[in-house]
């Protein structure tokens, strides 16, 4: 499946870490709000934990311009509080573990380390309005300015 720009995102189901409770959660559950979903590779890694901090930073902004935030990895609830706690990160965890949204999402594909070809989550953020339709895609976040991006990328829809 391959997501389109100006159309409905699917809904899905998944275990999540809502305020440090594993929560059972629906993208329905958001329909009326802006949502950032954002996937990331793996819970306390460099570039990840970069980038959740980012967005824990700017969170108050965030909510103030109407936006939720969701992350999604394929890390366990387990794994998701124990970097939610760490880094006091704010915003809703989704577990994937089986890898149904990543691959809904087309973010779960095949990737290189040193020379290593592997499967793996992109980084990748998918905007979607209050209606459900999919805005925009940041097909390259900037883990240092994801926030930012996601606020500038939402006042630039129309």
């Amino acid at each position: 499946m391959v997501l389109e720009i100006n159309k409905k995102v699917p809904d899905f189901k998944s275990i999540a870490l809502v305020d440090g409770e594993e929560k059972e959660i629906s993208l329905s559950d958001f329909l009326g709000k802006k949502v950032a979903i954002y996937f990331y590779p793996k819970d306390m890694t460099p570039g990840c934990t970069t980038q959740a901090c980012n967005l824990r930073d700017n969170f108050e902004r965030l909510k103030e311009k109407d936006i939720t935030v969701l992350g999604v990895s394929v890390d366990s609830i387990k794994s998701h509080k124990n970097f939610a706690e760490k880094k006091e990160l704010p915003f809703i965890l989704i577990s994937d573990e089986d890898k149904k949204i990543v691959e809904m999402f087309g973010v779960w594909d095949k990737k290189s380390m040193y020379g290593r070809f592997f499967f793996g989550t992109l980084r990748k953020t998918f905007l979607i309005d209050e209606k459900g339709i999919l805005r925009y895609v940041i097909e390259k976040p900037k883990v240092s300015g994801h926030a930012e991006e996601i606020m500038e990328e939402f006042e630039n829809i129309k």
